[in-house]
């Protein structure tokens, strides 16, 4: 008459084995038994309680007469499940997981539910997490716990084919949460436990669930999806090796001893004493180690390289009283030999690394860039590299991610001048002669507001992003000095706390020198990070910038937990371009690890692919003037986990993501069949050489055709010269 449907609502947990054996898997099914199929088992399979219980339980264990079990079995119309942190983890008695692992994951448990019992109709009854009970409206930690749920309940019905009809959020409002209290929240309202009235307030999680009810799930956004279409004539598809493989060791031409090779006896060379022959010149051909790289470098059709040279060993007392000839060289003819291949080298003068930060050690020493000398240093330094590569390198890097959280504000402010005289000395002496271009290259990563619908959590992003790139962007591509939101924040921490972060300032004259110090904005990006005000995890909590670190759990990390979130770069470019005007832009460098074990990466593919298009969305749907792309990095040996190469006994073994690369860059993008053609004109050969013959190519072919006709005709058809006419007869 009243056409409803009754059940029962069983709570559980999911569990995992610490090891994938079998036994460990019999006692994760075991733990399942006692806690789910305790009550599910008799209700949905056969009236009678799990094999496990009853082998372990014995006496202990009720039995179900015959009549018993037919009258049981079948009672429910569906299966309620509750999920979620108080009704499984925190009541669950330690003997009842069996040694195992909880987890969190809702679609394993909803996947097995299906599986164990005959895939029953699935109503989620109850479902939640919780956040601490200080956190009061902005409940990022809650909102990503519930995101990560919901979309678990969605693969699960799509993918797995699991009969779920129906979701329930626990729960409404905040209260007594039994033996943990009022020290922690649950409730998509907030109330204030001190108040008289206990007023109820909407949270940030009332706000995304409403806005999930009202789209039914998580439909495609138009701003998520692929773009098609290319970059411009000229753009930059390079990759990035911090620091190059450099092995100076003298090829077997250069020995000027003679050997007398055994081959009887010992079976090896033996030096002849006093015997030698003509020394010849080094050549860079002489370096094995490069022409290696080089060749590895062709494979990917990149036209562009980025390394950075070692401070540290080509001038290791930190001036020029001792200079490391033979490093300088190799570097030349590394530089050269790309050139020669139609590669442009794109070279930092300096990388910080943690040993010594990779400064000469007189000047890590005493104080590196705290101390002031370190800034004449660099450019006495800058002035040599200038000097000795600037005929083959066009592409500057003065320094290449300096690292914001191991910076003081005075070795900032230092690296800072010492860039800007470095950029000067290049554009007062140097940059009419090599016809170069030179700049800095800052990490950025993208900062998303933790909670989309909270101001605070907006103020806090904005701070950091001043605080991580407009630090040392604003002086130089900005008005000369810090932003004035950090010195507005350090002025209010010095004065309310014991704080005493002194941000320096600039004179006039120093000013002048830094801003407007660039070619263009070069920067490395890798992963973006959420930032919300309200303090929940004392471990990721900022208490200098008040700031807390959350992680959006449903997205795609790494092995390393770094975030795969490719709309962040389209974000930070707009954001550069919004900040510092219609500067050129290059993605120095852009990347992330992958399982070495996996023999296609396809994390690093996916990675690749989805980055590169919002670089493209940035550059044709935003106007970004977006000159370059960087991959990081170019291989394994010197980038564990990041290179596009393989590198194992010995042997470097391109990558399926180096593959997609080169198509990438073979494409110039994503063009689309609506996709307009783009007619580039021809480049012009960067070695003299290369110029030589491209512009004689008709003479060539005149004396190819010459040569070919010579020697394709019998001798005694010929009576003169080709190249004279004068009778062969009369030749001596």
């Amino acid at each position: 008459t009243q056409r409803g449907k009754v059940s029962i609502a069983l709570s559980s947990h999911w569990i995992k084995p610490q090891h994938m054996t079998e036994k460990n898997i019999k006692e994760c099914q075991k733990s399942l038994d006692f806690v789910l199929g305790w009550f599910a088992k008799p209700i949905f399979i056969d009236g009678d309680y799990p094999e496990s219980m009853k082998s372990n339980l014995s006496s202990l264990l009720p039995e179900f007469s015959e009549v018993e079990k037919k009258y049981i079995k079948g009672t429910a119309d569906y299966f309620a499940l509750s999920f979620g942190a108080t009704l499984s983890f925190q009541l669950l008695d330690s003997h009842m997981k069996f040694q195992q692992l909880e987890s969190i994951s809702l679609r394993q448990l909803l996947y097995w539910i299906s599986s164990e019992y005959n895939n029953p109709q699935i109503f989620i009854v109850e479902n939640s997490w919780f956040v601490s009970g200080s956190t009061k409206r902005d409940d990022a930690k809650y909102i990503y716990y519930l995101k990560k749920f919901i979309m678990e309940t969605l693969k699960a019905i799509r993918y797995d084919g699991v009969n779920v009809f129906g979701y329930t959020v626990w729960s409404l409002l905040d209260g007594f949460e039994w033996h943990r209290g009022y020290s922690i929240r649950r409730g998509l309202f907030y109330v204030d436990f001190q108040s008289h009235d206990k007023k109820l307030m909407p949270k940030s999680s009332v706000l995304f669930y409403q806005k999930l009810i009202e789209k039914n799930g998580f439909p495609p956004l138009p701003e998520n999806q692929p773009t098609e279409g290319i970059f411009p004539c000229g753009f930059a598809w390079g990759i990035v090796d911090n620091y190059i493989q450099v092995d100076t060791t003298p090829a077997q031409f250069l020995d000027s001893n003679v050997y007398v090779w055994d081959v009887h006896q010992t079976k090896k060379l033996i030096k002849v004493d006093g015997v030698f022959t003509s020394k010849r010149k080094r050549q860079c051909v002489d370096f094995a180690a490069i022409r290696l790289q080089i060749s590895l470098l062709q494979e990917t059709h990149v036209t562009h390289f980025h390394f950075s040279l070692k401070w540290s060993l080509i001038l290791p007392l930190g001036n020029l009283s001792l200079i490391n000839h033979t490093l300088v060289h190799y570097y030349q003819c590394f530089a050269s030999e790309l050139l020669r291949v139609n590669i442009t080298p794109v070279v930092a003068l300096w990388q910080p690394m943690a040993e010594n930060q990779e400064l000469p050690v007189s000047l890590a020493k005493y104080g590196a860039w705290e101390n002031p000398e370190t800034i004449q240093a660099f450019v006495e330094y800058a002035r040599f590299c200038f000097k000795s590569l600037g005929d083959h390198v066009k592409f500057w890097i003065t320094m290449n991610e300096p690292s914001m959280k191991n910076l003081t504000y005075t070795a900032g402010h230092n690296l800072l001048k010492a860039h800007a005289k470095a950029w000067h000395l290049y554009d007062k002496e140097f940059r009419r002669s090599q016809k170069g271009k030179i700049s800095i290259a800052l990490q950025a990563d993208w900062v998303e507001p933790a909670c989309p619908f909270s101001r605070n959590d907006q103020d806090v992003a904005d701070r950091i992003l001043e605080f991580d790139i407009g630090w040392l962007a604003e002086p130089i591509f900005g008005n000369g000095d810090y932003p004035q939101v950090m010195r507005a924040w350090l002025h209010r921490r010095n004065s309310i706390d014991l704080y005493n972060f002194h941000l320096p300032y600039f004179s006039e004259d120093e000013k002048k020198l830094i801003q407007g110090s660039f070619d263009f904005f070069a920067l490395s990006h890798y992963t973006t990070t959420l930032v919300g005000w309200e303090k929940e995890d004392a471990l990721k909590y900022d208490h200098y910038l008040e700031v807390q670190m959350i992680n959006d759990i449903t997205w795609l990390h790494s092995p390393s937990r770094a975030a795969v979130v490719p709309w962040g770069l389209r974000k930070l470019l707009k954001w550069v371009k919004s900040k510092y005007g219609n500067v050129p832009i290059y993605v120095m460098a852009n990347g992330i690890d992958d399982d070495q074990n996996m023999m296609h990466d396809k994390l690093r593919v996916y990675y690749i692919q989805n980055y590169i298009n919002e670089a493209l969305k940035a550059y044709t749907l935003d106007n970004v003037n977006l000159q370059g792309y960087f991959v990081y990095s170019f291989n394994d040996k010197t980038a564990p986990k990041y290179g596009l190469y393989s590198y194992v006994a010995n042997q470097y073994e391109p990558k399926p993501s180096m593959k997609h690369y080169r198509e990438i860059i073979d494409n110039n993008g994503f063009p689309g069949p609506e996709t307009p053609e783009l007619v580039c004109p021809e480049e012009i050969a960067l070695c003299p050489e290369c110029h030589f013959f491209r512009t004689r190519k008709s003479l060539l072919a005149f004396i190819s055709f010459i040569f070919v006709a010579f020697i394709s005709c019998p001798f005694e058809y010929i009576t003169h010269c080709p190249f004279c006419c004068i009778p062969l007869g009369n030749l001596k």
